[in-house]
């Protein structure tokens, strides 16, 4: 049923709809025997989920349900039981049977107010839909009352910033501060519009077992961590980043569920059986009783864009979504996001992270793509990583360095289906077309992955040197591609970013240790004492040092980053996202030469050299090419020896780059 059918007929019960439509259906029935006047005409509009075989589950089945007049309707799809009972506030209340595996009923209840569920006389368990797990997430749920949420006048006309022209900033909000709130995050906002951040993009904040965690184990999809703020605070937070300019995006997970506090199975087929993804149990997404389950997810991504006025998600490893339905949960879920943006009159984003270089991920639906806004494109990060730390264990060993840095600015894939992978032993990916531009691609040389997937969670900064460090940078910033910025990121941050759990179960506690130690086999240069992801030392040790920001170092470094964002949008040929405009004058493995070109502006040369000695770089077009910017300036942290442009040759001093404007 399409999405705006769902918005226009909201349901007040599952038992009252089922019923409504149970007799309906009756009637038609009947009509096609002859038996009632008016058959199927007189079927009413409604979105309750049914026995009828051609109604689907509508996205906002899942969870309580407020009206407005201080009742709320419990509702739970759980076709595993036969009863279900409602505790509320410690009183018990038989749940209504609806639809079959449906339960539902209206009960007098307000926000704050705890309850959870008993199947078949079992113990209590929260919500699958809970918005708030006070206690924990194998504690009883509570009710929010989201229309009481605090939201400012200009919320009202809050447009968000368009993908093209972007920077996204990722952040995790129990790191980025010392005190790890969504409140304390909001006074560092300011400064990130400064520097020329667009869209602030917070790894995932749904509820999980424990008090820290990198967020990714989360078994409460709907619910917001309560350490954080919980749903008061992550409203306020997006609200202070909208009056602050700043779109939000939201990392969510629908590929697996955590291995602490998950109480799906006990409810219904929420998990595929005998087909295990990526971590685990895979979600069923195409199997019986899928239907429901993929209402769970895409009403899940709906909730947060709607409830928390978010502005995109980003979808965490779609390539392991287990999903053979001639529609893609993905592209249902693409649907159900235009339809919201049309509703509420803003776009919303949806960008995913994935590994399969696939076209059709950020093609239209209407040629067979997946309709989705964006995607993660690490290949750039990892010929940029290779380029300056030469390293090669692990995937690294799929990448060349310099060579791929150009392959990716023209190509946007390094590896699109021409390539074979020896890390993974097959060719990978498909050509990308060019009329995809490359402001779909989001890159980065540090995100939460590259960093804290490393044994010790290294960041650049303690791999190579401060002016290496600086020539990643401008390589990310002058690509085609979506810069992403990791925080700390832009005044040179030290401190690692380790993975870090508190599963208060000793057994799990040890079980991720020793995975952890077993998880950096392939990669001979990341050895050593892995940091105990249980110790509250490892999140300390991961926190941000803010006070490096107001050093000599940390001014330079934010300096660069503010001058590259600056060019980028100063000048188009940087700006446009044209990467059938990029031409390759060298490319080796110390030095390599890029022009960018424009069809409104004169084009840009982006060089770097990487050796010890100074590079003589001939170039095509014999022309007056003048300094844009170079990461040998004083002001950036270099030694002011800077690359210079002579007739046909451009000289770049070692381990330096710079961006060239043609005169004329």
């Amino acid at each position: 049923m399409p999405a705006s059918t769902r918005a226009k007929w909201p349901w007040s019960t599952v038992a009252d709809c089922i019923a409504h439509r149970a007799a309906l259906w009756s009637r038609i029935r009947r009509a096609r025997r002859g038996g009632v006047a008016g058959g199927a005409a007189a079927l009413a509009p409604c979105s309750e989920p049914s026995e009828v075989p051609d109604l689907k589950t509508p996205y906002d089945a899942h969870g309580p349900l407020p009206h407005g007049d201080g009742t709320v309707t419990f509702r739970v799809w759980a076709p595993r039981a036969a009863r279900v009972h409602l505790v509320l506030d410690d009183a018990e209340h038989a749940l209504e049977p609806a639809a079959p595996g449906w339960f539902a009923r209206r009960l007098t209840a307000a926000g704050g107010d705890r309850y959870g569920f008993r199947l078949d006389g079992g113990p209590l368990r929260p919500d699958p839909a809970s918005l708030r797990q006070p206690d924990g997430v194998h504690q009883p749920s509570a009710l929010v009352d989201s229309s009481a949420f605090a939201w400012s006048a200009a919320e009202a006309t809050w447009r968000p910033p368009p993908l093209a022209g972007a920077v996204v900033y990722e952040l995790h909000v129990g790191t980025f501060t010392a005190d790890g709130t969504f409140t304390a995050a909001v006074a560092h906002l300011d400064a990130l519009a400064e520097l020329g951040v667009t869209h602030v993009e917070v790894m995932p904040v749904n509820a999980f077992n424990g008090v820290r965690n990198w967020g990714y184990d989360g078994v409460g999809w709907y619910a917001v961590h309560e350490g954080y703020g919980g749903p008061e605070g992550l409203a306020g937070f997006v609200d202070a980043c909208h009056r602050t300019g700043l779109a939000v995006l939201l990392d969510v997970v629908h590929n697996h569920l955590g291995p602490s506090g998950n109480y799906l199975p006990e409810f219904g087929p929420y998990l595929l059986d005998g087909r295990a993804g990526a971590w685990g149990q895979g979600v069923n997404l195409d199997g019986p009783g899928s239907d429901a389950v993929r209402a769970f997810v895409i009403g899940n991504a709906l909730a947060w864009l709607e409830r928390y006025h978010l502005d995109g998600l980003r979808l965490d490893a779609v390539h392991a979504l287990l999903d053979t339905s001639a529609v893609p949960v993905l592209a249902e879920l693409a649907g159900a996001v235009d339809a919201l943006s049309v509703r509420r009159r803003k776009p919303h984003l949806l960008i995913a992270e994935s590994d399969r270089n696939d076209p059709q991920t950020v093609r239209p639906r209407l040629v067979g793509g997946l309709g989705l806004d964006g995607q993660w494109a690490d290949d750039l990060h990892h010929a940029i990583h290779t380029a300056v730390t030469r390293e090669r264990d692990g995937y690294y060993g799929d990448f060349s360095g310099l060579p791929d840095v150009a392959r990716a600015y023209r190509r946007g894939f390094v590896y699109d289906g021409e390539r074979y992978s020896p890390y993974r032993q097959r060719h990978v990916g498909a050509p990308l077309p060019d009329d995809v531009s490359g402001h779909r691609l989001v890159a980065c040389v540090q995100n939460h992955d590259q960093v804290g997937n490393r044994a010790a969670g290294d960041r650049l900064t303690a791999l190579v040197g401060a002016d290496l460090a600086r020539v990643a940078l401008l390589l990310l910033c002058a690509a085609p591609h979506t810069p992403l910025l990791f925080m700390g990121e832009e005044y040179g941050e030290t401190r690692p970013f380790q993975f870090f759990t508190a599963h208060p179960e000793p057994d799990l506690a040890e079980a991720v240790r020793a995975g952890r130690r077993e998880e950096f086999a392939a990669f001979e240069s990341w050895q050593g004492q892995v940091p105990d992801p249980q110790d509250v030392a490892t999140q300390q040790r991961s926190t941000l040092d803010r006070d490096m920001a107001t050093t000599a170092a940390g001014h330079a470094r934010l300096a660069l980053v503010g001058d590259l964002i600056r060019a980028r949008r100063a000048h188009d040929a940087l700006g446009n996202g044209r990467r059938d405009l990029v031409e390759t004058v060298r490319a080796d493995d110390e030095v390599l030469a890029v022009i960018r070109s424009s069809e409104v502006s004169p084009p840009v040369m982006v060089v770097a050299n990487l050796g010890a000695r100074a590079a003589r770089i001939g170039v095509p077009i014999a022309a007056a090419w003048t300094p844009l910017l170079d990461t040998a300036e004083i002001t950036y942290g270099g030694d002011g020896t800077v690359t210079t442009s002579v007739g046909d040759a451009v000289t770049v001093p070692s381990r330096s780059a710079a961006l060239l404007r043609r005169a004329g």
